[in-house]
């Protein structure tokens, strides 16, 4: 190879690193833009994981409307009963029955309500630390662990040695395929 095909060889191979160099720089500013953005997402959803109140106050007198509204449609088909037949014999102790078992009902409601607004928080509260760990590539249950959340409660397979995610993947794909470029070149 002569002196002049030599240069244009080391020329090329210098402006092809320039480019592989550009690109890399691309995808890194790339990764850190989304990485960011998700990042401030998710920690925005771990700081405030739960239903706000207003919503919990929908969901409560929703729910509790429902039990009112049939709780009163039997209360009124007592007192059509008693008007219709002319009988009152046994229409206390029906009213006191439906008050119980009203109170019952609505007791069991806002305990599964509130049961629910705290599986709601959790399930919000992993689903941020799953996203967390996927764009960064650590593990979840090491999250859990600073966070004191066991990890039992993670419900993910331990994958410490193992880097996984969308930018770990992402950056490994585009090396392999820079690095076939540049054996090509030279």
């Amino acid at each position: 190879m002569g002196r002049g095909a030599q240069a244009q060889t080391l020329q090329l191979t210098d402006q092809q690193l320039a480019n592989t160099n550009a690109l890399n720089q691309q995808f890194l500013n790339s990764q850190q833009q989304t990485g960011n953005t998700l990042n401030s997402q998710y920690q925005s959803i771990l700081a405030n994981p739960g239903l706000s109140p207003a919503d919990q106050a929908a969901v409560t007198a929703q729910s509790q409307g429902a039990l009112s509204s049939a709780f009163g449609a039997l209360q009124q088909s007592a007192n059509n009963r008693v008007a219709a037949t002319n009988n009152s014999a046994g229409f206390a102790d029906l009213t006191d029955d439906l008050a119980r078992q009203k109170g019952i009902a609505e007791g069991n409601q806002a305990q599964q309500n509130q049961l629910a607004f705290s599986n709601t928080a959790f399930n919000r509260q992993m689903a941020a630390l799953q996203g967390l760990s996927g764009v960064f590539g650590v593990d979840s249950n090491l999250l859990g662990r600073t966070l004191g959340i066991p990890a039992e409660l993670l419900n993910t397979a331990t994958n410490g040695a193992r880097s996984t995610g969308f930018f770990p993947s992402l950056a490994s794909s585009a090396g392999g395929a820079l690095g076939a470029i540049s054996a090509g070149l030279l």
